[in-house]
């Protein structure tokens, strides 16, 4: 008489993301690669980035005005003859006593000057040489003053070793004169679908096919993270078919990436092929959508080996498992300082969930204009339209139910894009 196997017991997604870290830091990318600043975006860094100057480097302007001693304005409406005229990147000369600078935004502020009277709290007085000012406020020491490396001193660190390099960072990284970034290589992706039901697009669909939209999921997602990818198309549900491709896979990539076929079907084949050219771990995640996970590494004929990330088969699914799952391998590949999960904010729900799952659920929600977050209607794993549409996912703790007016914890879209 044979007996039921007992169902595993469902892994917590923290778990599954501890075991993912401690999985792939063996093969953090050593690599890395000198580009100008200038072409520095999306990449990150593999060499602190510090300050040969102070920033700014002289005292200077904020604002377009005249620079004066606080001495020499003890009350609103003193008349000072302009001594000097001082445009951004033309240094002028020490302020004499009882004068005044006209001065721009940028401007360096001469010796001896140390206040900066903003224009519109002037007049200027016409006169002889460049007239004189009408001063109409009592200034105080220090306004509209920047002070030389007070954004920056020289000798800072400005940039750290595992920071993305975003359009700001450049700038300051510009900002303090480097020209050069040395960066960590791409991490480079080898992604796959299996699936003998799956027609590309521009095909037509034969009888219980489907389009392959993960195919474009994926890739878009990997492009996005800064990955350099090599598509392999669609395996079909052969086991050596699979492989093959997983060898194919393997050489010269440090991740791959398959969709569909980690399930336990008799045309599941992802299993028997990783365990035949390395190793698989196959989990069931108490996450929902995207419940079944696979990882582990396939050999190279260089000794080496790969990593190796099995999606779920449902669209959002794989959408959902690789923002949790696949973008902290490649921010842990590339040594980055927040490989964890993006941080969840407080949003109110303009919606009702009264049949929660026993697992933790990862709902599609969009923040509307009055600040409550507003849920998809359609919550099904294959719904591709509701990423589309949402712009966060609500993270809901096991059996929880939502009343409309709930605290909830959502992480905004554009966190769990930013690989």
């Amino acid at each position: 008489m044979s007996t039921a196997r007992a169902p595993r017991p469902l892994l917590p997604l923290e778990e599954a993301l501890s075991r993912l870290m401690a999985g792939s830091a063996p093969h953090g990318i050593t690599e890395t690669e000198t580009l100008t600043t200038f072409d520095g975006l999306g990449r990150v860094l593999a060499r602190e980035v510090r300050s040969g100057i102070d920033v700014p480097p002289a005292d200077n302007a904020s604002m377009d005005g005249y620079a004066i001693r606080v001495a020499d304005v003890s009350h609103a409406g003193a008349v000072l003859p302009v001594s000097q005229r001082i445009p951004a990147g033309v240094p002028g000369h020490a302020l004499a006593p009882g004068t005044a600078a006209r001065i721009f935004t940028g401007g360096l502020v001469p010796d001896s000057a140390d206040a900066v009277v903003m224009q519109e709290q002037c007049e200027a007085v016409p006169g002889d040489g460049l007239g004189a000012v009408s001063v109409n406020v009592v200034p105080a020491a220090g306004q509209w003053i920047r002070r030389r490396g007070e954004d920056v001193r020289r000798g800072a660190v400005v940039l750290e070793v595992g920071a993305r390099l975003t359009p700001q960072a450049l700038g300051l990284a510009a900002s303090v004169g480097v020209g050069d970034l040395q960066v960590v290589r791409r991490p480079r992706v080898a992604v796959f679908s299996t699936g003998d039901e799956l027609a590309m697009p521009g095909e037509p669909l034969k009888p219980g096919a489907i389009y392959n939209s993960n195919r474009y999921t994926l890739r878009g997602l990997l492009l996005a993270a800064g990955c350099s990818v090599t598509d392999l198309g669609i395996v079909p549900d052969q086991l050596e078919a699979t492989r093959a491709a997983l060898r194919q896979a393997a050489a010269g990539h440090d991740l791959i990436v398959t969709c569909g076929g980690v399930s336990v079907g008799d045309e599941d084949h992802l299993k028997p092929a990783a365990q035949a050219e390395g190793e698989l771990e196959h989990w069931q995640l108490a996450i929902k959508p995207g419940k079944p996970l696979a990882f582990g590494r396939i050999r190279r004929g260089d000794g080496g080996a790969a990593l190796l990330i099995g999606l779920p088969g449902n669209p959002v699914s794989a959408f959902v498992t690789h923002l949790l799952c696949v973008n902290p391998v490649l921010r842990a590949l590339q040594g980055m300082t927040d490989a964890a999960l993006p941080a969840a904010l407080p949003g109110v729900a303009a919606f009702d969930w009264p049949r929660p799952d026993k697992r933790r659920e990862f709902l599609r929600v969009r923040l509307s204009a009055d600040g409550t977050l507003a849920l998809f209607p359609n919550q099904s794993s294959g719904v591709l339209t509701s990423v589309v549409w949402a712009d966060g996912l609500v993270d809901n703790p096991p059996e929880q139910a939502i009343r409309r007016g709930d605290m909830l914890r959502w992480i905004p879209m554009a966190s769990l894009l930013a690989a």
